[in-house]
C-alpha cells in the first residue's frame, strides 16, 4: 500500500491571493464607510487576514488604498498612452470625457478623494504616487502633445508641463472643490479653450502682426 504525498502549499500563490483580497477590501470599505472610519482592523476583517499581515506589506491605510488603485490597472501591459488618431482635439476630448465618467462614478469618487487627501499629509505616499502613477500618466500626456508638435498642431517651443496642467487642471480642480458639474460639455470646453491658446497661429493671424 502506497501513500500519496500531499502537495506543499504554494506560499507565493497564497500571498498573492491575500494581497488582492486586502486591496479589494480596502477599496470596497472606503466607499462604504468613508476614509475617516476606514481602519486596518476593518480591512483585515473584510479580507479574512490578520492585521499584522497588512502591516507587513503596507505602512498605512493610505498606502493600502493607493495600491488598491494600482491593482485596477494591473491587467494593462506596457506604458500608459493616450489615443493618437492624428486629431489632437478629438483625442483630448475623448480622454477628458472618459475622465469625467470615472470621476462621476460613485464607486471611485470616495476612494479617490480619500487618496488625494492622504497624499496631502503623507510625504512618502505623495512620493510613491508621483513615481508610480502620476509621473507615468503625465509623461503619456506630454508624449501625446509632442506628437501634436511634430505634426505642426502645436508650437514647437510649448512648455508641455504647463500645457498638461492647462488641459487637465480645470477638470480636477472642479472635482476636488465640487465647484460645478462635471459633464462631457465641460470637458469639451476645456479642450477647446486650451487649444485656442496653444495652437500654432494661422497664416492670416501671423500676417496681421
Amino acid at each position: 500500500m502506497t501513500t500519496r504525498r500531499r502537495a506543499a502549499p504554494d506560499a507565493t500563490r497564497r500571498s498573492e491571493e491575500s494581497r488582492r483580497a486586502i486591496l479589494a477590501a480596502a477599496f470596497d470599505l472606503v466607499g462604504q464607510v468613508g476614509y475617516a472610519r476606514l481602519s486596518i482592523e476593518g480591512i483585515a476583517a473584510r479580507a479574512g487576514v490578520g492585521k499584522q499581515t497588512i502591516y507587513r506589506w503596507w505602512p498605512s491605510k493610505g498606502a493600502v488604498l493607493f495600491d488598491a488603485f494600482l491593482m485596477l490597472s494591473e491587467g494593462e501591459t506596457g506604458r500608459p498612452a493616450l489615443p493618437d488618431t492624428g486629431d489632437l482635439e478629438a483625442d483630448l476630448k475623448a480622454v477628458l470625457r472618459s475622465t469625467v465618467a470615472e470621476l462621476n462614478d460613485p464607486r471611485y469618487d470616495e476612494p479617490m478623494r480619500a487618496l488625494n487627501t492622504e497624499i496631502l499629509h503623507d510625504p512618502a505616499l505623495a512620493a510613491a504616487y508621483a513615481e508610480r502613477l502620476d509621473g507615468p500618466l503625465k509623461e503619456a500626456k506630454k508624449e501625446r502633445l509632442r506628437s501634436a508638435q511634430r505634426a505642426g498642431e502645436l508650437r514647437a517651443d510649448l512648455d508641455l508641463d504647463v500645457a498638461v496642467e492647462m488641459v487637465w487642471g480645470p477638470l480636477l480642480n472642479r472635482w476636488l472643490q465640487r465647484s460645478g458639474p462635471l459633464t462631457p460639455h465641460y470637458a469639451d470646453s476645456i479642450v477647446e479653450t486650451a487649444l485656442n491658446g496653444l495652437r500654432r497661429p494661422t497664416r492670416r493671424r501671423r500676417d496681421q502682426h
